[in-house]
């Protein structure tokens, strides 16, 4: 029992220092407006009163008494209470004598039912799993020196520069095979993954979920601590580490953001005080059936609160340059994979859900206002208007959108017998017709690889040489074709097994000159479209793209004009999908003259059969196609080539 001089919702037990939350954190926490809510919520190691110790702050508005437990307790419930600040839900202590690396929980005595025992929903660190214990870890004090890239990263990521994604599960990307199969650290990382990322040429490496998760079967995507980089491969600083290399080679990283949904671990955040409190008590608002999880309560101001801030959070303390948002229709839609009846109408009847909606407008709208620069990228699998148009026009204020349309479509041609292609020529001509209602990046990535879907040299018909031909086009194609590129690992060197994240990218499938010659080509085509503004400038203008040829579905070929700026030479890029060489196809041109045949994927440095134009090409004054100038081109067969205007005046053909 209280002593009556005990202030209200103070236990004897509790912390004789004084609170760290100031009246203005207080306000924004109630109001659900508080940008930067880890610095005011979790374990943060500092000095107050002369003692180094730990402040622990966490929100359980229906608990009856919080304590903090951990390795500095002996984990006893009763020795470390914490008190709870005014009307915000907030509980907090300073204990002194806790430093970084010390574990804890969050033991809370709910109104009814027993004890819990949970983990910091802010925690900066996470045991490794299956421990589940929060780590206490100081962020502070880490000393970037990535000034030249964040200063000029805008550039780097605007709509009309170049940007080619590598896509990275770090936990499979390679391991140490002679050390028990372990997963490469951080800092090995930042070595290798950023050196090979960079003599690649991608722009950008995207990492699948590297928020702390318990089970290695998700990828990730069922993360428990949205604030902690997982342990994996190594602690918090390390992580900084590997995006400060990444910066120092000019590479960008973007992560895979998971706000859509949380599994239900009795550690984590379901019922996390006794209540519902960050899900949905009706589970047709609250679970998703197909992933056995639950899905966040986006109406209420600190949940929506809580996840906006953890955008900025990655954004800010971590330097990252973006954030690719996963499964965002399953936020959009109330009856996303739900049966009549499984469902819960918004208040205007319809399917929509205005509270996600407007959780991903205010994430848009803050991270791209407080922090220069950054880019957010939607997984977004429907034709939801405006994914990427600004919020104050009424769209969802991304900047750019997976093209997800234009994958299923071209991968389904692509796994046609070549004979049979004629009749599904517009699966690869029909992406041109919505290419430029959003800002698209044409993705493929780790879930076209896994599950039974086989790799992609699997997708392809024929025999194994054709096997190869077909994905050398495939490539070709799509980096010819409007839109940013995402290639997952291992697609770049033809892996013929489908992806494991049990183990490593097959990187001995480079001893075969074939594998190699596939991880040539998309090394060359990364460097071709960079520094090709024709390739790159206009991937989300419309001005950027005409058809010379999209009809000719009896031999299969598909060929176009890319254009970038008013004083950049064209780039025409034509497909053979068929295995048979066309000797004579005249194509037509922007204009007469030579042409360089700078890339075709038939060349034998890649593992084709060396056929083509012999490097270049003479257009004349015979108009074709529409346009001005014309060509015989030798298309070899399974190919793309890609030509130019030869700008070298004292250039002749021989």
């Amino acid at each position: 029992m209280t002593s009556e001089n005990t202030p209200k919702n103070k236990s004897p037990n509790a912390s004789p220092f004084r609170p760290s939350l100031g009246e203005l954190d207080e306000y924004l926490i109630s109001e659900g407006t508080h940008r930067r809510l880890w610095t005011a919520l979790g374990a943060h190691v500092t000095t107050q009163d002369g003692a180094a110790g730990t402040h622990f702050a966490v929100w359980a508005p229906n608990a009856r008494a919080v304590s903090v437990v951990g390795s500095f307790n002996d984990w006893n419930d009763g020795a470390t209470r914490l008190t709870q600040r005014g009307h915000t839900g907030v509980w907090e202590a300073f204990v002194p004598g806790v430093a970084d690396g010390d574990t804890y929980k969050y033991a809370i005595l709910p109104h009814h039912g027993e004890r819990l025992l949970k983990a910091d929903p802010m925690g900066f660190g996470s045991q490794h799993p299956p421990d589940n214990a929060s780590v206490v870890r100081d962020i502070l004090g880490f000393g970037w020196s990535d000034d030249a890239w964040m200063n000029d990263r805008a550039a780097h990521q605007d709509r009309r520069a170049p940007i080619s994604i590598y896509e990275v599960h770090l936990t499979s990307w390679k391991r140490r095979v002679d050390e028990g199969n372990r997963p490469i650290s951080y800092k090995e990382a930042a070595v290798e993954l950023v050196g090979y990322a960079a003599d690649m040429g991608f722009t950008h490496i995207e990492l699948l979920p590297i928020t702390e998760h318990p089970f290695d079967g998700s990828w990730g995507y069922q993360p428990v601590g949205l604030y902690a980089p997982t342990i994996r491969h190594g602690p918090p600083h390390e992580f900084r580490d590997l995006i400060e290399a990444a910066h120092e080679a000019g590479i960008g990283v973007i992560l895979d953001w998971v706000p859509g949904h949380f599994p239900s671990d009795a550690h984590g955040l379901a019922q996390f005080d006794g209540t519902h409190l960050y899900e949905h008590a009706d589970p047709k608002e609250g679970f998703h059936k197909d992933w056995n999880t639950l899905i966040f309560n986006y109406g209420r101001t600190e949940v929506k609160n809580y996840l906006v801030s953890n955008a900025l959070y990655w954004l800010e303390e971590y330097h990252l340059d973006g954030l690719r948002v996963d499964a965002v229709a399953s936020m959009l839609y109330r009856d996303y994979s739900r049966d009549a009846g499984e469902w819960i109408p918004n208040k205007d009847g319809g399917r929509e859900n205005y509270e996600a909606i407007g959780m991903l407008q205010t994430m848009n709208v803050t991270t791209y206002g407080e922090v220069p620069g950054i880019m957010t990228v939607a997984e977004e699998s429907t034709a939801y208007p405006g994914v990427s148009s600004p919020v104050d026009a009424g769209g969802l204020g991304f900047g750019f959108k997976w093209n997800m349309g234009w994958m299923n479509d071209t991968l389904s041609y692509m796994a046609q017998e070549p004979i049979h292609r004629s009749h599904h020529h517009h699966q690869m001509t029909f992406g041109i017709d919505y290419a430029f209602s959003e800002n698209f990046i044409l993705p493929i990535s780790h879930d076209e690889v896994v599950h039974g879907k086989g790799a992609m040299l699997a997708k392809m018909p024929g025999n194994d040489w054709e096997k190869f031909a077909n994905l050398r086009a495939y490539y070709g194609f799509m980096w010819g074709h409007p839109g940013k590129k995402l290639l997952f690992m291992g697609q770049e060197l033809a892996q013929r097994t489908e992806w494991n994240h049990d183990a490593s990218v097959d990187w001995g499938a480079l001893n075969d000159p074939a594998h190699k010659g596939v991880q040539r080509l998309v090394r060359d085509l990364n460097t071709l479209y960079r520094g090709t503004p024709a390739l790159h400038a206009r991937d989300c203008e419309a001005e950027g793209f005409q058809w010379i040829d999209g009809g000719d579905a009896a031999q299969s070929v598909f060929a176009w004009v890319r254009r970038g700026g008013p004083d950049d030479p064209p780039a025409v890029v034509v497909c053979n999908m068929t295995p048979v060489e066309r000797s004579s196809w005249r194509c037509g041109l922007p204009q007469a003259g030579l042409w360089r045949e700078v890339l075709n994927t038939d060349a034998d440095l890649y593992g084709g059969g060396n056929r083509g134009n012999l490097g270049v090409v003479e257009a004349r004054d015979e108009g074709w196609h529409g346009q001005p100038a014309s060509a015989s081109l030798t298309l070899p067969p399974l190919s793309t080539i890609i030509l130019m205007p030869d700008t070298d005046p004292d250039n002749e053909r021989d």
